[in-house]
């Protein structure tokens, strides 16, 4: 990192929308996590919120394993919420959450007042040294807006350190970037297409992702329709920016940012996998090879994706970078099998009770829990009522080697290639 940059060590953000992703980000090496509670944030209507009485918990789990625990509470607020906002907020600071994570003025305001830590949202558009500075009083990091490249990056990083901006900690401003996961076509991730089209406002937590479905040209005279040759003109690509990260850090990001609230836990532990360890050869001074990068890329692409824009606006590439599809491109899929009935921790050996499909040697399981988070695993044996075989199949029993401790009611999933 340049010397311009005083913050040492760069903070690996990793996505949880559930128990199950929340362990999967901690056993991959998160430094810090970022969920939502109830309606007041930007994933209100997915299943993927904890509830209010989940918050000393979470707390707890990151920090038993010296994590931090951030809270979003990112949405536009209304008069008739800013009472329930109030109340989340008192329920946060009771439960030692570490920092808030906002762009309404209403609850950055608020949780100055009770003496959280505030983090500046995406969503405030952070584009210049001058927004960071007016903010800078009541926050302590500031997402940068999405649409800047590493040279403006690199002088909102210069500008703090000429200006001495300094947060509420009294510490210099932190700068926060995405570096992997889905991009929107609105600025900074504010967009009107869901309230238009359903009254139902992306600002507000509930969009209902219109920009992600192919469309229709009609000529208004004739009738003719036109199809573009890239149905998906409004959906872009998911950022990647593993080969790039130290442009980043060098461009003076010092907190890094995994999108993924909605995402399973096998793509929270491999995204946050691959980038702790690209973060950490960084750190240490050590040369990606090819080979490196392509078995990063290779598990990137194993997990939920809608193809890869790399570097994406950091670089300044603004073409080829719409999805050429509406779903994921994942290059693997996995099949529920059945769930975890005992794990024999002496001989490391794991009891499955299928439920649906069939396994066979050879082929990877992945275990997810609430506590487990996401075990990938290949069996090199397998057993049914003690006899060895090569395969089993719905509703035999199963035990399988795993050197990982795997809990009882664990789901477990076959991998395959996607056809």
């Amino acid at each position: 990192m340049t010397s311009d940059n005083i913050h040492t060590a760069p903070i690996l953000l990793s996505p949880a929308g559930s128990w199950d992703s929340l362990a999967a980000a901690l056993n991959a090496g998160a430094d810090a996590v970022y969920f939502g509670v109830g309606n007041l944030n930007m994933r209100s209507q997915a299943a993927v919120n904890f509830q209010h009485d989940d918050l000393p918990a979470v707390a707890r789990h990151c920090h038993a394993a010296g994590r931090k625990a951030w809270l979003t509470v990112n949405i536009i607020v209304y008069d008739e919420e800013l009472s329930a906002m109030e109340t989340l907020l008192d329920e946060a600071k009771d439960a030692g959450i570490d920092a808030i994570i906002a762009a309404d003025p209403a609850v950055i305001a608020a949780a100055h007042q009770r003496g959280l830590p505030v983090h500046l949202s995406v969503q405030a558009n952070a584009s210049n040294w001058q927004t960071l500075k007016f903010w800078a009083p009541y926050i302590d990091v500031a997402v940068a807006a999405r649409e800047l490249d590493l040279e403006q990056l690199q002088e909102l990083s210069a500008a703090i350190v000429r200006e001495g901006i300094r947060g509420a900690s009294g510490e210099l401003l932190r700068l926060e970037v995405f570096v992997h996961g889905a991009l929107c076509i609105g600025l900074s991730g504010r967009c009107g297409m869901s309230l238009c089209e359903y009254n139902t406002s992306s600002n507000r937590g509930k969009c209902y992702q219109p920009c992600r479905r192919a469309y229709l040209v009609r000529d208004a005279e004739t009738g003719q329709e036109f199809r573009l040759e890239n149905q998906y003109i409004m959906s872009p690509r998911d950022l990647c920016t593993i080969g790039h990260l130290g442009k980043l850090l060098e461009a003076g990001a010092s907190v890094l940012k995994i999108e993924g609230r909605g995402r399973s836990a096998d793509y929270v532990f491999q995204v946050t996998r691959c980038y702790r360890e690209a973060i950490d050869m960084h750190l240490r001074g050590e040369i990606v090879t090819a080979e490196k990068l392509d078995g990063w890329l290779q598990a990137l692409s194993g997990v939920f994706n809608r193809g890869f824009w790399e570097g994406g606006y950091y670089l300044g590439q603004k073409t080829e970078c719409w999805a050429a599809c509406e779903d994921s491109q994942a290059t693997r899929r996995k099949d529920f099998l059945g769930l975890v009935t005992n794990y024999y921790a002496k001989n490391g050996i794991v009891l499955v009770k299928l439920q649906s499909g069939s396994f066979h040697l050879g082929e990877s399981l992945l275990a997810i829990g609430p506590t487990t988070g996401a075990v990938e695993f290949a069996p090199s044996e397998l057993q049914i009522d003690g006899q060895a075989s090569e395969s089993a199949a719905a509703p035999q029993e199963m035990t399988v080697p795993c050197g990982t401790k795997l809990r009882r009611g664990d789901k477990i999933y076959v991998l395959r290639a996607r056809q």
